[in-house]
């Protein structure tokens, strides 16, 4: 479907390596993310997975005119962009139908939108996503190579009920950026040289120690304490990075205790 050529990311330190991975499996010359070249397939995933950047829609738009040629195809990946608020529709690039349909007639770019659909209610065990193609078309191309059953209905019926939980969706556009900034402030305390990434609605903290040894100690005692702390070596081979879920206070205080090691 997609023209083959070159392939580039977002406009971001790094980002979720899974359509990199497919890219170089597929022969695409891959840009790196700040060149100044337009491509032929781009993939930004937005809020940014991990470094926490996002684009708000006019910055988005503007991002697509310039770095993706005519003909092109575009993936955008909002897995991560239903924490944004109780309007994050609003703020979703599927609301632009206009848009999509213009750039298609005018300059032949394709966008896709794309979510994980169980992020968001912790059951990321469970397969289960969407995407938005620009025309009827695109569509029917994607399911005519889709593999079959893709999604069982164990994932659909759990999908079902959970829209319903309006409750918990409301404590978690609630809790989620006030138990973000306590978990900051309170490492920023114990370690005023990190610096923290990412918006303030985002359900993860992106952070920069400034040392690898301390990243690699930081992980190791948290793995030890139960808490999942991911460093930022793997993949991204950024060292002095780690990455942590916001949580409740209580399970904070077992990853604050475990951290008075370092």
């Amino acid at each position: 479907m997609a023209p083959q050529g070159t392939w580039k990311p977002g406009p971001f330190n790094t980002q979720y390596k899974e359509y990199e991975r497919s890219a170089r499996n597929n022969d695409y010359e891959l840009l790196p993310s700040d060149s100044i070249d337009k491509t032929n397939v781009a993939c930004l995933v937005n809020p940014c997975n991990p470094t926490g950047d996002y684009l708000d829609l006019p910055e988005l738009k503007q991002w697509i005119s310039d770095n993706v040629l005519p003909g092109g195809y575009v993936l955008i990946d909002e897995s991560m962009q239903p924490w944004h608020s109780p309007q994050f529709r609003e703020h979703s690039l599927t609301t632009q139908r206009e848009y999509v349909e213009d750039l298609y007639k005018s300059q032949g770019i394709s966008v896709f939108v794309m979510h994980s659909w169980t992020k968001l209610w912790c059951c990321t065990g469970l397969r289960l996503g969407s995407v938005v193609c620009p025309t009827a078309d695109h569509m029917r191309a994607i399911k005519k190579i889709q593999v079959p059953w893709s999604v069982n209905t164990v994932a659909l019926a759990f999908l079902n009920a959970v829209v319903t939980d309006d409750v918990y969706l409301e404590k978690t556009w609630k809790m989620t950026p006030e138990w973000r900034q306590q978990t900051i402030d309170r490492l920023g305390k114990m370690f005023p040289d990190w610096e923290f990434h990412g918006r303030s609605f985002l359900s993860w903290i992106w952070v920069d120690t400034k040392s690898e040894q301390v990243a690699e100690k930081a992980v190791g005692l948290a793995k030890e304490a139960g808490v999942p702390v991911r460093s930022g070596r793997p993949g991204y081979n950024l060292p002095t990075f780690v990455r942590l879920a916001v949580r409740e206070p209580a399970k904070v205080d077992v990853l604050i205790n475990a951290w008075k090691a370092i």
